[in-house]
């Protein structure tokens, strides 16, 4: 069996992975604020997920930019940065057997090791994923290789500029592709809209009851072609689209594989970026590239972080 162990930025999650890819034992628990809460949260879900099994190998995957070999958080602004400096595999080093190999990853790096492991991506060389939730995250893999950069940080897609004069973004640019379809990105906007009174089915369910406002409901309320639920969904997914096509462009993959929260929405989401991908893309590509979402089951970061383990990513 693997190890897995994924820190998001709510859930910190560790679970066990048979060779199949499927997770079991799965423990979670809020992500901790500080390091000695971090610590002793870690160690207390490795040890209920690993009870009375064999470990074979260790992966994590964590918000950040995470040192593969030694799993050092090289950097994690933001409430996490406790971590950084700190060696994820060492908090459980003396619950593991001696020997086995422990490796760390971003998550969404990790994420597309699942998918090349036993997902969307298996028996693939060229492959693209975004990570599509309260951020953008990304990760590459060309002629094999997961594209890594100087120093880790490669693959950091939610920061391909879309709009040089937008919005202020985290990593201190303007205009980011986060900044424009995050789920955070697309709840602002429609709290604005609220906010300034334009009257649609939508605005007055979110106008009586705010605590409804969310992107699935976004989207639930553009399924059923609410007028302001569509406008902010379709010039921000032509915005991925645009995105899309020019990273396909660069990358020139075999699939386009869009995970986390706001891929869920699944056709809804897929379908309309295909579509805007396939004009952008034909002149050059003249291939139609799959646009599609995971292909696992499990969408806790645990299989993605046993992968990395594996070292499925390469």
């Amino acid at each position: 069996m693997h190890l897995g162990v994924d820190v998001g930025g709510n859930r910190l999650k560790a679970g066990l992975v048979d060779g199949a890819g499927r997770a079991g034992q799965v423990r979670s628990c809020t992500t901790p604020m500080t390091l000695n809460e971090f610590r002793a949260a870690l160690r207390a879900l490795v040890e209920g997920a690993v009870a009375g099994a064999t470990v074979a190998t260790v992966g994590f995957g964590s918000k950040g930019i995470i040192h593969p070999e030694t799993t050092r958080v090289e950097r994690l602004p933001g409430a996490w940065d406790f971590l950084e400096g700190a060696r994820l595999g060492e908090f459980i080093e003396d619950l593991m057997p001696a020997g086995i190999p422990v490796r760390g990853d971003n998550d969404a790096k990790a994420a597309l090791a699942g998918e090349l492991a036993w997902g969307a991506a298996r028996g693939l060389r060229n492959a693209l994923l975004l990570t599509l939730g309260s951020g953008i995250g990304g990760a590459v893999v060309c002629d094999g290789r997961m594209l890594r950069g100087a120093t880790h940080v490669a693959g950091h897609l939610g920061h391909v500029v879309v709009d040089p004069q937008g919005l202020p973004c985290m990593c201190g640019a303007r205009g980011c592709l986060e900044t424009v379809f995050s789920s955070r990105a697309i709840e602002a906007e429609a709290w604005s809209v609220v906010h300034q009174g334009a009257v649609s089915p939508m605005t007055r369910a979110f106008r009586a009851d705010p605590a409804l406002l969310d992107c699935r409901a976004i989207f639930a309320w553009a399924a059923q072609d609410d007028p302001i639920a569509r406008w902010i969904l379709d010039r921000r997914i032509e915005m991925l689209a645009a995105a899309l096509a020019g990273l396909m462009h660069a990358f020139d993959p075999e699939v386009v594989i869009l995970t986390g929260q706001i891929a869920e929405a699944g056709d809804a989401l897929l379908d309309p970026v295909r579509k805007a991908v396939h004009w952008r893309t034909q002149g050059l590509l003249r291939r139609e590239v799959p646009i599609t979402g995971s292909g696992l089951n499990d969408t806790s970061g645990v299989v993605g972080a046993a992968a990395v383990g594996l070292g499925a990513e390469g």
